[in-house]
């Protein structure tokens, strides 16, 4: 299997922000369950924003991934509820008379 096949669903993560600056990571708009990855991609130091339910995925997919290239991975500074991230309320429909 090549590197540039693995899948994010395969293991179970979502990449919500790939190789972003340290400024829109912090963003509280987030879920809580989302990660901050560190990691050095041919010679320059890259930062995800990545969601899984455990910290065990996330690793998993970039170790597989970048090898040795990755450095670290710290809980992320969203504060949205996993379940309630992306949700969009329905549209109301007008009631018949």
């Amino acid at each position: 299997m090549n590197k540039t096949d693995l899948k994010p669903e395969d293991y179970s993560c979502e990449i919500i922000l790939e190789r972003t600056t340290e400024d829109k990571a912090k963003d509280p708009k987030f879920p809580t369950d989302a990660y901050n990855v560190a990691y050095s991609y041919e010679g320059n130091d890259c930062l995800d924003v990545t969601r899984s339910c455990k910290m065990a995925n996330v690793f998993d997919l970039y170790y597989d991934k970048y090898g040795k290239g990755l450095k670290t991975i710290t809980h992320g500074y969203g504060t949205i509820s996993p379940n309630r991230y992306g949700y969009k309320t329905p549209v109301k429909k007008k009631k018949r008379r």
